[in-house]
């Protein structure tokens, strides 16, 4: 299930990215919205993790409470990354010693794999890429499990969306990184067999073991 916020929500995660810190008063005062509708919210919020409250002990008085984003909720309150991440990619990309350049993104495929270790499960290798589909389809970006039509019939994972679009039409050789950091959280080698960008009607990642056909070309700036 997506924890995206709400388009109404976000405009409560933009104040509190602003002011850190409010409390119910504010909010109304802030949005122009009824106090139950402020309630609603903040409590869709703090569901999903994206904020959390605290509460402020005066002299005298009942206590009052505050809401500020939690880590999850800075990163989705006017967190847009686009431009630095393309600038950086053509950084990469332009680093001249192939070997460094593969050392460096084996370092960022690993370290993106670890950011998302914790929400892997599963034991087989089945239950591993259901796991990973799921991650991406909660964000919005549409993946599935197949199966080979072969009698190992092992299965496939495939990507209906790119997780990386921008820096995906600039170099091809982010494929590389994802196919990295795939193999890096599946626990098993992966290739990638079809891409969109050379037309195909999605990618598809199978397992190293069982690729039969020609594999993706990747431009000579992509690791291998």
């Amino acid at each position: 299930m997506s924890t995206a916020p709400e388009t109404s929500d976000l405009q409560f995660l933009d104040l509190l990215r602003k002011h850190r810190a409010m409390g119910v008063s504010q909010l109304i005062a802030n949005t122009g919205v009824t106090a139950t509708a402020v309630r609603q919210r903040l409590n869709r919020l703090l569901r999903d993790g994206l904020i959390e409250r605290e509460v402020k002990t005066g002299s005298r008085g009942r206590p009052s409470h505050k809401y500020q984003l939690t880590e999850k909720g800075r990163r989705s309150a006017g967190a847009n990354f686009t431009d630095l991440a393309v600038a950086l990619w053509q950084e990469i990309r332009d680093i001249k010693d192939r070997e460094i350049r593969r050392g460096l993104l084996q370092r960022v495929s690993k370290r993106m794999a670890e950011a998302y270790a914790e929400q892997i499960h599963g034991d087989s290798l089945d239950e591993r890429m259901e796991s990973l589909a799921q991650l991406f389809t909660a964000k919005q970006i549409p993946f599935d499990v197949q199966r080979a039509n072969d009698s190992r019939s092992l299965p496939i994972l495939s990507a209906h969306s790119c997780p990386y679009p921008e820096l995906a039409e600039q170099d091809q050789s982010i494929c590389a990184m994802e196919r990295m950091m795939f193999s890096e959280l599946l626990g098993e080698s992966v290739k990638l067999s079809n891409c969109r960008l050379n037309g195909d009607s999605c990618c598809t990642f199978e397992p190293a073991a069982i690729s039969t056909g020609p594999l993706v070309e990747m431009p000579p700036a992509a690791v291998s």
